[in-house]
């Protein structure tokens, strides 16, 4: 009954996190009070495939199927501009005063098709600089905004004919076989509609709910053989991190979107076959570096990080929040309980137990003498057996059992006359 119970409660903790929508995003930034930019990058992914019969229609036209598609951007192109603008847009809808700049795009496309399934590859890599993020700023702390991180755009970016944001946008100028396949059918149409520039979930995720580190190495005197690079040299450095499934968190999955095509929209495919498309991302991640130590606030509906250059006298704690030390005290309180109920348990089977003489009866044992004189010298060795028909010579050593080979077995050694 007891464990039934602590499954249930379990199940309550890590609920509420299997309901949140997960997002393939994944981003890393290093801000420094003490500059007036940070870069950042942040990477979109996104894997799609459709799944067909061995030797149908739509395997005729997928089987060894190949295609990379690849472009890229600097900060000068007009699309990174409106990109860029987009972005800052949804960072001020959000709260945020930071902003977005110097921005670049990477965009990979890969498609190979196989005898029974065609995988589509979606990838695209954001990197830039996030400015303004500095609040407030004085000689004991400086006030960093941390409401930015919610980098996402709906909108089409077309560079050189390739929609990196809108997968069925770019299926269709550069792929035009796969749109065929999907374009007809509304859910499947949807799924690949869906924008790959979205990070909302690590938005969306409160920040006391990720893990803080806080590391001194910085400040040591061989700060350098831990790779710490001179800017950093003498200072301290706080890190967020968020991704793990946890009991804050949630279990952090990735998401799958199906949906089933039937239909004969390619010429080549004479009958109408049923045929399956899956779209699958992974879980969010993020990991926010700050130069000095880090406490988080809330200002104006905005989280903020209160940022001073060491961190307070007889700080010990690695993870935000009371959490480590609930765990302890936690562990702590679960082995006493284990351990009051291993001793009452023990006590009572030991007053459970008979009382007096266990295993055999001394008044049924008898003894044998062993050993054997040597010289002048006798041993006192023997050893005690049940008194019953048995006797000591079936027990004895087996080195101790004299020759008993037979005339006929000694013979065959002998030599041949």
């Amino acid at each position: 009954m007891r464990s039934i119970l602590l499954v249930i409660i379990m199940a309550g903790l890590i609920a509420p996190g299997m309901t949140a929508p997960a997002l393939g995003a994944q981003f890393s930034i290093h801000l420094d009070p003490a500059a007036n930019a940070s870069p950042f990058q942040v990477i979109y992914q996104r894997t799609a495939s459709i799944g067909y019969g061995v030797g149908d229609g739509v395997s005729q036209l997928l089987d060894g199927r190949m295609g990379i598609l690849e472009v890229q951007a600097g900060p000068e192109h007009p699309e990174m501009q409106r990109l860029m603008d987009d972005l800052n847009r949804k960072i001020l809808s959000d709260g945020s005063t930071a902003r977005v700049s110097d921005l670049a795009a990477e965009y990979v496309f890969h498609l190979t098709g196989r005898d029974a399934t065609a995988s589509l590859d979606f990838n695209v890599v954001l990197t830039g600089s996030i400015t303004n993020y500095v609040i407030t700023q004085d000689q004991q702390k400086t006030l960093i905004d941390l409401g930015w991180r919610g980098l996402s755009s709906a909108e089409s970016i077309v560079l050189d004919d390739v929609d990196i944001n809108i997968p069925l946008n770019m299926l269709r100028v550069n792929e035009p076989l796969i749109y065929d396949l999907v374009h007809d059918d509304a859910e499947a149409a949807e799924i690949l509609s869906m924008p790959l520039i979205n990070a909302d979930f690590i938005l969306q995720q409160p920040m006391t709910n990720w893990h803080f580190l806080f590391d001194p190495t910085g400040i040591n005197v061989d700060a350098g053989t831990f790779g710490m690079s001179q800017e950093l040299a003498g200072r301290v450095i706080s890190s967020w991190t968020m991704g793990e499934s946890g009991f804050r968190e949630g279990i952090q999955v990735e998401t799958e979107w199906d949906a089933t095509i039937t239909g004969d929209s390619h010429p080549a495919i004479v009958e109408p076959v049923d045929y399956e498309l899956r779209a699958v991302q992974s879980a969010d991640s993020a990991n926010i570096h700050v130069t000095g130590f880090g406490t988080l606030g809330v200002l104006d509906g905005v989280e903020i990080a209160g940022v001073t250059p060491d961190a307070p006298k007889n700080f010990g704690t690695t993870s935000t929040g009371d959490f480590p030390v609930t765990i302890i005290y936690g562990m702590a309180g679960l082995a006493t309980v284990g351990g009051g109920l291993f001793f009452m348990f023990s006590n009572r089977a030991l007053k459970n137990e008979k009382q007096g003489q266990q295993g055999i009866d001394p008044s049924r044992l008898v003894g044998y003498q062993t050993s054997a004189a040597s010289g002048g010298y006798r041993t006192n060795r023997g050893e005690a057996q049940l008194r019953d028909d048995s006797s000591y010579p079936q027990t004895r050593s087996y080195y101790d059992q004299a020759d008993t080979r037979t005339d006929t077995q000694a013979d065959t050694r002998r030599s041949p006359v």
